[in-house]
């Protein structure tokens, strides 16, 4: 006699097995009020685009809650395994958990089913957690923005990835940012691709990487929860890049380095 329960449908994903374990998103909290919201922690702002290598993604290094400042430190941009990152605006908590069950299941499909998984699986597992997180979400104290970067060996090419608080996917060819500091560089990056000194796909990551800290402290001009770089606490954005080599951050005496030039007039 089998010892496997009867509704046991062969290994899945990570995500299918904490369901049939009983793990389940909160759908809605009862009673919560406009002080209960404006006392949660929300990260901003992120973005990402192609270069000449891959992708570039960065963030900024706020997190604040209405109107104050709670953490000055905080990373936005998540590996999720060796060709992934997320990038995360919203509720830090929310996408923190949400980065720690993706990253779970592509190793569980990794170990389980002897090769990694398709960077279409691994869209869709996002797409998933993000619906399951809708009651959350539409109440305003669970939204999650996402950007997912990923690179894909099998194909030699990377993808980037925009997501709505509801699951909905959208894949990007150029460049996104996400956040309440985005609309401010948004249209900073279009203008870049395609009236700047080189398209964006043809740029360096020495090129990208400048541009991204730009792009940030005008975002913070605008926008105060997003935070500008501080070279005398020396905090400075997150910046990671992704190649056909995996993802690799850039240290923070090059980001000091790269600051110090992105931010000399001319």
């Amino acid at each position: 006699m089998s010892d496997k329960p009867e509704n046991f449908n062969g290994p899945g994903d990570f995500i299918d097995l904490l369901e049939r374990s009983g793990y389940s998103w909160p759908k809605a909290i009862a009673g919560l009020t406009a002080i209960d919201k404006a006392s949660l922690p929300q990260g901003t702002t992120v973005l990402a685009f192609h270069f000449k290598d891959g992708l570039i993604v960065a963030g900024d290094r706020r997190a604040t809650a209405g109107n104050s400042i709670m953490y000055e430190r905080c990373d936005k941009v998540i590996p999720i395994d060796d060709f992934s990152l997320m990038a995360i605006a919203g509720v830090p908590a929310t996408a923190f958990e949400m980065a720690r069950i993706l990253s779970h299941n592509f190793e569980y499909y990794r170990r389980s089913q002897l090769q990694p998984l398709s960077t279409e699986g691994k869209i869709r597992a996002l797409s998933k957690l993000l619906k399951d997180n809708m009651g959350l979400a539409m109440q305003g104290v669970g939204a999650v923005s996402p950007i997912f970067a990923s690179f894909d060996k099998k194909e030699g090419k990377p993808y980037l990835y925009f997501y709505d608080i509801l699951g909905a996917q959208f894949e990007i060819q150029t460049h996104t940012a996400t956040g309440s500091g985005s609309p401010v560089i948004r249209g900073i990056l279009e203008y870049e691709d395609l009236w700047g000194d080189k398209k964006l796909a043809q740029r360096d990551l020495k090129q990208a990487a400048k541009l991204a800290i730009r792009l940030l402290q005008t975002a913070g001009q605008f926008d105060s929860a997003t935070g500008q770089a501080r070279p005398e606490d020396k905090i400075y954005p997150v910046i990671a890049s992704i190649t056909g080599e995996g993802y690799q951050f850039m240290p923070e005496e090059e980001l000091a380095a790269l600051f110090q030039e992105s931010t000399k007039r001319k």
